[in-house]
């Protein structure tokens, strides 16, 4: 009765018009930034927080809620239609909704990632209702042992769901890893391997390498090829809506994607990201030869896509009730509430339950909107793969420019960005993915300010991880993946399915 009698305060704050209206604005504007390539989430938060000085705390949350979960439905949309991520959970999106696309499939692609990503929006709206004191419990549990050895799990997993060479793969996170190190030392507050250039100091950019390496090396890569051989947009579009087998293939792994992105998202360093990548790798795993991941199959798109959106939901829970920002743009929602003169923690929801219910609230209403606006538009969408390649390469270069300058100000990142450019054009030369690079990238700095947490609380006893049985297990789940992948009937299997028709 509790929850019913919460809920129904929730919804009494949601449907007012004014909150009704800025969950309208942030649905929008979000859709609108994950679809423009190189704008995310995180860029615009950071840009309109002066604007919620002059609102009050509960539509200013809602607004800025929509613009999180507004960006990852629109970041599906660049993913599969030109290969370029908007989002960095939209990685994986991209490689089978961009494959799909190319084969004509592209409406199919996107209807499944927004029917999926609407599904599991629900569902963790429901969650962080239902559920947010128990799972708040198991947060509680997570120590910098816990989460640094979820993090190897996740690299691992990173490793397994590349394609080609394991040690391709492995070089990639290796990379991504040293890249990840170019910034200031949380602990000395040293500048490290910054070369006394002052824009280092701060580490290289998510945006400049996702875009340098799959925005402008894709461009590259294409003009680098004859006329006749150059990848167009003006394939034919089958149909704007799945098929009947495209649904029966699709449900299973969107309610599997939903389950793991629920329980991801809940805890710190999880969230959207980690997500997308799990239920790629577990959609692979479960559809084995019958697969035709890295190939169009809708399964690749369903999975991470419902997985992304349900841990982008369940991510709120950290965030609300512990004060645990798991994630760059929650951390922005901490700082929104601070300027607002709330104190995130427990005690949000007893102090502030009509912040607290009617933020969760909106969340429903904010997905409703969503597909609404989402699926009539995906004929818009389809528009673009009739613009001629000569055409469309120039807008995305200056959208990804403009994007990427916006973070900053700062004409460097568009200088970094170029340099990605080249090395994106390298790996697509090499055949090497830049997927496990860029989990390496974002997963490194986390991994090391827990490692050297753990080590410091434990006075350099390393057996610390394998002390706590929550971190042990982790632990040994990425051996045995190690193990199993090694195996060499699994290993026969992997190099069938990533075969090129």
């Amino acid at each position: 009765m509790d929850l019913l009698s919460n809920l129904a305060l929730g919804f009494g704050v949601a449907f007012t018009i004014q909150n009704l209206l800025y969950a309208f604005a942030g649905c929008v504007l979000g859709t609108l930034i994950g679809v423009l390539p190189g704008l995310g989430p995180v860029a615009t938060i950071a840009m309109l927080l002066p604007s919620i000085y002059g609102l009050d705390a509960t539509p200013a949350l809602i607004m800025l809620a929509g613009i999180y979960y507004g960006a990852q439905y629109g970041g599906s949309t660049t993913a599969i239609l030109i290969n370029v991520p908007g989002e960095s959970s939209s990685v994986v999106t991209a490689i089978d909704g961009y494959q799909m696309a190319r084969q004509g499939r592209a409406g199919a692609a996107l209807a499944a990632a927004g029917l999926g990503s609407f599904f599991a929006g629900c569902v963790g709206t429901i969650i962080i209702a239902a559920f947010a004191p128990p799972l708040t419990e198991l947060a509680f549990k997570f120590g910098p042992q816990e989460y640094f050895s979820l993090m190897v799990l996740g690299l691992i997993g990173a490793v397994v769901l590349a394609s080609g060479s394991l040690l391709k793969a492995i070089s990639m996170i290796i990379l991504g890893l040293t890249l990840a190190q170019i910034n200031t030392d949380v602990i000395s507050g040293t500048a490290r391997y910054s070369f006394d250039i002052p824009e280092l100091t701060d580490g290289i950019g998510f945006v400049v390498i996702a875009m340098g390496v799959f925005g402008f090396g894709e461009i590259i890569a294409n003009l680098g090829q004859p006329a006749e051989h150059r990848e167009v947009f003006t394939k034919e579009v089958k149909g704007l809506w799945p098929t009947k087998q495209d649904f029966q293939q699709a449900w299973p792994s969107v309610i599997r994607g939903t389950a793991l992105g629920s329980l991801l998202g809940v805890l710190p360093g999880g969230g959207a990201l980690l997500s997308s990548f799990a239920a790629y790798t577990l959609e692979k795993k479960l559809a084995g030869a019958s697969g035709k991941f890295g190939k169009g199959d809708i399964r690749g798109v369903a999975g991470p896509e419902a997985a992304n959106n349900a841990g982008a939901q369940t991510s709120f829970i950290p965030m609300l009730t512990l004060g645990i920002p798991p994630n760059a743009v929650m951390a922005l929602m901490v700082g929104a509430m601070t300027i607002k003169g709330i104190q995130p923690g427990p005690q949000v929801m007893t102090s502030n339950p009509q912040l607290f219910w009617g933020l969760i609230a909106s969340m429903w209403v904010g997905n409703l909107m969503l597909v609404i606006l989402n699926l009539p538009l995906i004929g818009i969408w389809i528009k673009l793969l009739t613009v001629p390649y000569r055409f469309l390469f120039p807008a995305i270069t200056l959208f990804c420019c403009i994007g990427v300058f916006t973070l900053n100000n700062n004409n460097f990142d568009v200088y970094m960005t170029a340099i990605f450019a080249v090395v994106g054009y390298l790996f697509y030369k090499l055949g090497c993915e830049g997927a496990p690079l860029l989990l390496g990238f974002i997963l490194g700095p986390m991994m090391e300010e827990n490692l050297r947490r753990a080590l410091l609380l434990s006075r350099g006893d390393w057996s610390t991880f394998m002390v706590r049985p929550l971190s042990a297990g982790l632990l040994i789940a990425a051996v045995l993946m190690v193990v199993i992948v090694m195996l060499p009937s699994v290993k026969k299997k992997r190099e069938v399915a990533f075969v090129e028709d």
